[in-house]
């Protein structure tokens, strides 16, 4: 949701670009330290082998204990069973609307208006008024009510006037490349082929799967996309400018409040083809796994209930050509997989672990010839270099975020994308969440996946003893995910319908809200502008004694939408936070189009935020609040 941030002039940008590289330069004299945390669990395997049994034991003493009778009340338990239930009136419009004079209550009933009934003309409106009186009508209307100002200082009366009526922000810097379909399809097909395909396509015609490789027709990738920012690569300098953006970012919000977020977007950061191509390793990997679990008759189990019996498994292997036995074994013994004498998927993937050479990793199990081979035959040291850069320039911004202390959030992207974006954010999380949560995966509900990926997570922070953080989308890339699924051929991963996401949706939340109430050491951003999904959080919050005050759970919507749920959670205690765009007029456009756009969809379908605004308004009028000035 929030993929940008700030940069206030050209010349900051540029600026900015050679810190960035003189940052990057640095961290690459210091040797591998990205790859260091990319993948490397083996070290970690066998203490939390041992102490996971512990706290285990401990743990389930604890709860049958804590449960029937309050026997041990000097314990926590009782009093969080105890604890009073917060109740959130949504109906209430003077609380929801308390912090808007009335101007800004009339501008909002106009922007949803105008939203509703599709008469958003912004570039014609741009070539009859001129520059000039189109700035002004856009920030009268709709770069006043989604938009908080042109640079970081036009943004602060806003943040602090919603930060006194308990709304916190992410800052989201929303100016866009402005693009035709064309460029953007070029760039995407240049920054996704690597030189060895362009060199000899028919050679990995067959060798690629053709979800995790780039089609022309799908190369614009902002396609029927109306919630997400979309990147494309350039090259290595506008990388290291983009990153300089997340910098400046994460110091604002920082500098803004002691419990600040941030967001980043892996796709702004390097070239897309190692997202591809990582993501199809480990997609071939776990696809080996469920062969091998089917061949031990362990296909139907839950995936974390599928676990293959070591000495068959190093039969399997060793017929298969992979190697004698006595070496396969080396693969599952020792720190790296402890001596269960059973592998699971999490002990599988860790076999992918950090190399020498980056390249490495992209080698996949050919289930054909039985033998380990490369995803390309061939890598330029050029494509090797830029796999490096785009781990380093992760790596800056996690530091940077625990400097700062901020927590970072990675946004779920493309599905052909996301398995490695996923894998390096839990890198991300094994490294940076030992002492508290500073990094959060994004999960998108509307994926058939997204429960066991949950679930998954879970289970690796409970085995190695990090602070899990997630944030809980729906997801914005459903119609151009199913189009491209049917027109190239592959099973569409987006669940049937509305109610299933829905569904999907409240069992992740509902999975992490336990994890919460079990260990205290989850933390979850409830992303949503459905009211339902809210009232569904708190009512589980309450069942289970999780108290606002813990900032365990948090919720966030955009600026301009949705203040009825924002406003009324922040009144009421609960770390709430609204996405705060900004930037020029002119540059955010594209921006302002998209949130139009989501608002037509959203208006169409219900009436009821516009139904408050008018009844406060009334309310307002008939009280005699003819001018109404928030106080604050």
């Amino acid at each position: 949701m929030l993929e940008k941030t700030s940069l206030t002039s050209k010349h900051e940008c540029v600026s900015g670009a050679r810190d960035a590289r003189a940052v990057l330069c640095n961290a690459r004299s210091h040797g591998p330290a990205p790859t260091a945390w990319l993948f490397s669990v083996s070290s970690r395997r066998s203490h939390y082998a041992a102490s996971t049994r512990q706290e285990d034991q401990l743990e389930g003493c604890a709860v049958v204990e804590a449960e029937p009778v309050e026997l041990i009340s000097h314990t926590e338990a009782p009093p969080k069973a105890r604890r009073s239930h917060v109740k959130v009136d949504f109906d209430n419009t003077q609380e929801a609307y308390k912090s808007k004079g009335n101007i800004e209550l009339l501008r909002s009933l106009l922007v949803f208006r105008l939203c509703a009934i599709d008469v958003l003309l912004m570039e014609l409106t741009k070539k009859l008024f001129g520059q000039r009186i189109f700035e002004k009508m856009m920030k009268m209307t709709f770069y006043g009510q989604f938009v908080a100002g042109e640079d970081h200082n036009a943004i602060k009366p806003l943040i602090r006037k919603n930060r006194a009526f308990g709304v916190g922000a992410v800052l989201d810097y929303s100016v866009e490349e402005d693009l035709t379909q064309e460029e953007a399809e070029k760039k995407e097909m240049d920054s996704c082929v690597s030189e060895a395909e362009r060199e000899s396509p028919g050679l990995y015609a067959d060798q690629r799967e053709k979800k995790y490789k780039a089609h022309r027709q799908f190369g614009d990738r902002r396609g029927g996309v109306i919630s997400a920012r979309t990147y494309f690569y350039a090259d290595e300098a506008k990388c290291d400018t983009q990153m300089e953006t997340f910098l400046n970012c994460i110091k604002a919000s920082g500098g803004a409040s002691a419990d600040g977020f941030s967001a980043i977007k892996m796709t702004a950061l390097g070239r897309p083809q190692f997202l591809l191509q990582f993501s199809e390793v480990l997609v071939k990997w776990r696809r080996f796994f469920n062969f091998l679990a089917a061949q031990q008759g362990k296909s139907e189990m839950m995936l974390l209930e599928q676990k293959l019996e070591l000495d068959e498994l190093k039969e399997s292997l060793a017929k298969m050509g992979l190697g004698a036995k006595d070496d396969i074994g080396n693969w599952f013994s020792g720190e790296k997989l402890g001596l269960s004498g059973a592998i699971d998927l999490l002990d599988w993937n860790s076999l992918i672990n950090n190399t020498t050479k980056i390249s490495n990793l992209l080698m996949v199990p050919n289930l054909k010839t039985g033998q380990l081979e490369p995803l390309l035959k061939t890598f330029t040291a050029e494509e090797e270099s830029q796999m490096k850069r785009m781990l380093q320039r992760v790596d800056i911004l996690a530091n940077h975020a625990v400097e700062h202390g901020v927590r970072l959030m990675v946004d779920a992207e493309q599905t052909y994308f996301q398995p490695a974006i996923s894998r390096l954010t839990l890198e991300m999380q094994r490294k940076f969440n030992r002492e508290k949560p500073i990094i959060f995966n994004t999960y998108q509900c509307y994926l058939k996946e997204a429960y066991d990926n949950v679930t998954m997570d879970i289970e690796l922070s409970r085995r190695e003893g990090w602070y899990f953080g997630a944030k809980l989308v729906r997801g914005a890339y459903m119609y151009q995910e199913r189009d491209r699924a049917k027109e190239i051929g592959y099973e569409d991963p987006i669940n049937p319908d509305y109610e299933a996401t829905n569904r999907m949706y409240h069992k992740c939340l509902e999975y992490v809200l336990e994890e919460i109430d079990n260990s205290r050491k989850a933390n979850v951003m409830v992303a949503s502008h459905n009211e339902d999904t809210v009232k569904f959080t708190l009512e589980k919050m309450n069942e289970m004694g999780l108290s606002p005050t813990e900032n365990k759970v948090y919720f966030g919507q955009l600026l301009g939408m949705c203040d009825q749920i924002s406003f009324p959670l922040g009144q009421a205690g609960f770390p709430v936070y609204k996405y705060v765009p900004y930037g020029p007029v002119n540059e955010v456009i594209p921006y302002l189009s998209r949130r139009a756009q989501e608002n037509r969809g959203f208006m169409k379908g219900s009436q009821r935020e516009r139904s408050l605004l008018w009844r406060e308004l009334k309310r307002r009028l008939l009280s005699g609040q003819v001018v109404y000035r928030p106080s604050y």
